[in-house]
């Protein structure tokens, strides 16, 4: 199997169990403050990578420091954004509301690079586009809040793409990884206790659901992703992650009764086009004219 297919698969995998952080996280908000939520979250990756890596980590360098406390800052902003929003929105609207991120990727690459966008490009981001306002925009063409929070973290997410594929190749990728877990997770602590008033909660269904956010939807998909792109591009790995709002629709459905209305559906749906076809070289399927005169014949 070649590398590169090994990972999409891993990448295929954490978008699975991201779709399914959509339905833990919002069940874990009905007994946790948004930054409490967040901080026990990212300390119990934080420790299940220290124990996995502690040899590794007491060899890290200042550019995987650097790099990860940047890039930590920005997976920092974006789950922050996304999770306040997540108290206003239901876990399928959220997780289409987040794929918009995808679409994003490939205008923002093209931009950073100075380069004219690709045409698949342009037409996904205005399919997308009139999706999204069809699932989070009202009869009045208002904004509701948590939608609206959610788009930027879409933003956030995007930026976060593009900035793993820029510094993984630089740097270790399992230590990149920790220290981004280790800026969200000490950002969170010291925000939760600046504004709110943290809680351990109690129960064993919370601890199964945060055990299960910070072990294997934090811990072991950002390292995970973190290692995969190292194999692969920024704008492949977006194309994967188009499948983690569905997976969180289904789940949705299955575990929160979740569903939306017809609009809705409409908006994901156009969402989801216009993520496959942002991705969508045009080049690659080119015009045989001997073909085209033949059949005008």
């Amino acid at each position: 199997m070649k590398i590169q297919l090994k990972a999409d698969l891993a990448l295929l995998v954490v978008s699975v169990v991201w779709g399914l952080s959509y339905i833990l996280s919002k069940s874990s908000l009905e007994v946790l403050s948004t930054f409490n939520f967040l901080s026990i979250r990212f300390f119990v990756a934080l420790g299940a990578c220290v124990l996995l890596y502690f040899k590794r980590i007491t060899t890290i360098d200042k550019n995987t420091l650097k790099y990860g406390f940047l890039v930590g800052l920005m997976m920092f902003l974006a789950y922050a954004v996304q999770t306040i929003g997540l108290n206003y929105t239901t876990a399928s609207k959220s997780a289409f509301i987040i794929g918009f991120c995808v679409v994003l990727v490939p205008i923002f690459s093209s931009l950073f690079l100075k380069e004219i966008p690709r045409i698949s490009a342009i037409i996904g981001v205005l399919l997308a586009m009139v999706g999204l306002a069809l699932l989070t925009l009202d009869g009045n063409l208002r904004l509701n809040f948590g939608d609206g929070l959610t788009v930027i973290a879409a933003f956030c997410f995007a930026f976060y793409i593009l900035m793993i594929d820029k510094y993984a190749r630089k740097v270790d990728t399992v230590n990149f990884a920790i220290v981004q877990i280790g800026v969200v997770a000490i950002l969170s602590t010291l925000i939760t206790f600046l504004i709110e008033q943290p809680i351990i909660p109690r129960g064993t269904g919370i601890w199964v659901e945060i055990l299960f956010l910070g072990l294997l939807c934090t811990a072991g998909a950002f390292l995970i992703q973190n290692a995969a792109q190292k194999y692969t591009s920024a704008t492949h790995t977006a194309l994967i992650f188009s499948s983690e709002p569905v997976f969180a629709a289904i789940f949705g459905y299955f575990m929160l009764g979740e569903m939306l209305n017809n609009r809705g559906i409409a908006g994901s749906a156009l969402i989801l086009i216009g993520m496959l076809i942002s991705e969508f070289d045009f080049k690659l399927v080119p015009l045989k004219t001997t073909e085209i005169e033949q059949e005008n014949i």
